[in-house]
């Protein structure tokens, strides 16, 4: 995002020799340098504003009864987590309030390898919407994930090098980092002087020093005050995240309460599309900030400007003369509902309903991704060998797991699912290469009594990660999602429950946003007829798979003991 050299037009109508293009007229003016309300029309010239005044002619806009913000900004998301193609996510944005987002789509990276990731890049282009993105820097997440194919310093200088991307996306392989790896200093020197984002959840002390002195100026991993804090005091952005299955916004609001809204932003990570929908997107953690104490100042502040200063967003995230004319009208401080939205001076959302635009659909070369070898009968057993094992304990609302280790339950010398205990039976297949290699081991707290899910969202590596109470039903899924390009299958007893393509790289399909909430809704219905209550069944089975987030997690290539960073045995 490059900052537009000013027009003379503008100048003209900043100094009143000229009509604005557009005017806003009577509503309180948000004034993000010093968290006041202005009285005054809005002038708009050249898809900027020219300054806040008195104006006469250009098409006017009332905003009588309304609060006037700069447009809101996602400090930090994966678009592919939403499930839906970009353009269709904007136009979920939009009406929201929400005119740019900051984006890894490291996802992309993973499924289709540096060529994804460039055409993301073009398809961005011409939406109602700036989609800033971070080159990314972790594929494969870490050595015990198997992507398409790692990304080398020469395929991310390449990425860096487009127009739109404005650094380096989140170093997930912190322990490396920690440890001054040679391999992730070399992807932190491509981007000296540039912006580089973090991921180190739970880092504290000495550690995180270490891990900020590289030049890292970002993380969304806290999960807790006294972390976040911690981050803060070093220096260190803190993105408050409220995502489908890391809710943590208010955990950590007393960090803006108690401490100032200072080096503080909002971002959603990753959000389901039921959530967006339904609840919202940054107008939503306003609504939840406010609901909690934060003043309504502070709360706009880390949806707008705060976002802008992070990632060093040129002329954005304020009304003042020469930002670009990015704004929302919103009917109130509480709901926080966009009754208007702007876009460079245009109009792009009136009530909640996105103005009409194009977008390009995905070409066929990013669909049927999926490869997956001829599964055998006895693909999935677990070999009973020792009397006790590991086993991931989930946490609720949260990507955090214990690493449990218990007595599990066996028939036939093999190690079996157990609904009474809540111990399901969870594997990860390779599906990029057809390679045969699976991860097997044994889940707490996923909650099905009868048959089994499996999804090709398996962060960060996109396998197929599969939960299930029997091998048969488990496997069905997994060849069924070969069979339709990736996506989420559900089977009980060998019957096709439920399913959601999701053949853009497995990942995303083009379909409209309702039609994949309706779909998603029941598919969420019918796992709860299978025993779990999960709030994001699918979203929290996806991260099981990812290697880079404590404490113990699932790849094809067997268990993870993230704090110790190593593959384990079952046998513990």
């Amino acid at each position: 995002m490059h900052d537009a050299l000013p027009t003379a037009r503008l100048l003209a109508v900043a100094r009143g020799d000229e009509a604005p293009d557009t005017v806003i007229e009577g509503a309180q003016v948000f004034c993000a340098f010093t968290r006041e309300w202005l009285e005054g029309d809005v002038a708009i010239a050249d898809g900027r504003f020219a300054g806040v005044g008195a104006y006469e002619g250009g098409e006017r806009i009332d905003g009588s009864g309304h609060f006037l913000s700069a447009g809101f900004i996602d400090a930090h998301m994966h678009v592919e987590s939403c499930k839906l193609s970009v353009g269709e996510l904007a136009r979920v944005l939009v009406a929201r309030g929400t005119t740019a987002i900051v984006c890894d789509p490291h996802e992309l990276a993973n499924a289709l390898g540096p060529e994804g990731v460039h055409w993301f890049i073009d398809a961005c282009e011409g939406l109602p919407l700036d989609v800033l993105v971070y080159a990314p820097s972790a594929v494969p997440a870490s050595p015990f994930e198997s992507p398409r194919a790692p990304l080398s310093l020469q395929d991310i200088a390449g990425i860096l090098a487009r127009d739109r991307v404005i650094g380096l996306a989140e170093m997930m392989n912190y322990p490396a980092v920690i440890a001054g790896a040679p391999d992730e200093l070399a992807k932190i020197a491509l981007a000296a002087g540039g912006r580089i984002d973090g991921h180190a959840p739970g880092v504290v002390g000495r550690e995180l020093d270490a891990y900020l002195a590289t030049g890292i100026a970002s993380d969304h991993e806290a999960t807790e005050l006294s972390e976040a804090l911690q981050k803060r005091r070093r220096g260190a952005w803190v993105l408050l995240r409220e995502a489908s299955n890391a809710r943590n916004l208010r955990d950590l609001l007393p960090l803006v309460r108690e401490y100032g809204p200072e080096r503080c932003a909002f971002c959603t990570d990753d959000r389901e599309p039921d959530f967006l929908l339904r609840e919202g997107h940054l107008d939503q953690m306003c609504r939840v900030a406010v609901a909690s104490g934060v003043a309504p100042e502070d709360a706009l502040l880390l949806a707008t400007l705060h976002p802008a200063l992070c990632h060093g967003m040129p002329r954005a995230g304020a009304i003042a003369p020469g930002y670009r004319a990015d704004c929302v009208l919103l009917d109130d401080l509480s709901s926080f509902r966009a009754a208007l939205v702007l876009k460079d001076g245009r109009v792009v959302a009136r009530d909640g309903v996105a103005a009409p635009f194009h977008s390009e659909p995905a070409p066929a070369w990013v669909r049927d991704t999926v490869r997956i070898a001829p599964l055998a009968p006895d693909s999935f057993r677990l070999a009973q060998r020792g009397e006790r094992v590991r086993v991931i304990g989930l946490i609720r609302d949260q990507i955090l797991t214990e690493h449990l280790v218990l007595r599990p339950s066996a028939q036939d010398g093999a190690v079996v699912a157990d609904p009474e205990r809540d111990l399901a039976k969870i594997a990860v297949v390779e599906r990029h290469h057809a390679s045969g290699r699976i991860g097997l081991g044994l889940v707490r707290g996923f909650g099905l009594r009868r048959g089994a899910v499996a999804t090709t969202v398996a962060h960060d590596a996109h396998n197929i990660v599969a939960v299930g109470m029997t091998d048969a039903d488990m496997a069905r899924c997994v060849e069924r999602l070969a069979e339709i390009g990736g996506g989420i299958a559900i089977y009980e007893d060998g019957e096709l429950r439920g399913e959601l393509p999701l053949p853009v790289a497995g990942l995303m399909t083009e379909q409209p946003a309702a039609a994949v909430v309706e779909s998603l809704d029941h598919l969420q219905a019918v796992v709860r007829e299978l025993g779990s209550t999960l709030a994001a069944p699918f979203m929290t089975l996806s991260f099981l798979a990812l290697s880079v987030i404590p404490a113990l997690k699932i790849s094809d290539q067997g268990l993870v003991d993230v704090e110790r960073f190593s593959l384990v045995p079952f046998d513990a």
